[in-house]
């Protein structure tokens, strides 16, 4: 399967509808937790997705650049609809990539749920912070130094 990079504006229509599709199907419906999902973020990021024979994605994640600090690229909204094909290392590290490559990251921001951690870690993300609680769910806040990957 290929790997898409997209601005929000390169999208098609199809594209836009099966991102917010398994977003909905992932983060709102399988993990009980009703939140705004589709934001302002969405048209000014970059999309990073893979979809299958059918058009159907089966893994993303979205990449965009802090507004404080535009040195610090932040990745979110990971998920694969797929299990064991090894598609959430595929479609994470061409994110970390996107970040550092696209973007002139010095430095990406994650807000892991606890759960993946470890999936992270293997990356080389740090936990930054203690545990707390987004939408009702447990996350730590995860950094990546670009010169720890050089």
């Amino acid at each position: 399967m290929k790997i898409y990079v997209k601005s929000f504006s390169e999208l098609s229509n199809l594209e836009i509808f099966e991102i917010f599709r398994v977003r909905t199907q992932v983060f709102i419906v399988e993990q009980n937790c009703p939140y705004q999902d589709i934001d302002e973020i969405d048209k000014t990021c970059l999309h990073v997705f893979m979809k299958n024979e059918s058009g159907e994605v089966v893994a993303y994640s979205r990449v965009f650049n802090r507004l404080l600090d535009k040195k610090i690229s932040q990745i979110g909204r990971v998920l694969t609809i797929v299990r064991g094909e090894n598609l959430g290392y595929k479609i994470f590290n061409q994110a970390i990539k996107v970040a550092f490559d696209e973007l002139d990251a010095d430095m990406i921001y994650i807000e892991a749920q606890v759960y993946a951690v470890n999936f992270y870690k293997k990356f080389g993300f740090e936990v930054v912070s203690e545990e707390f609680l987004e939408d009702d769910i447990p996350h730590v806040k995860m950094e990546l130094k670009k010169a720890k990957v050089d």
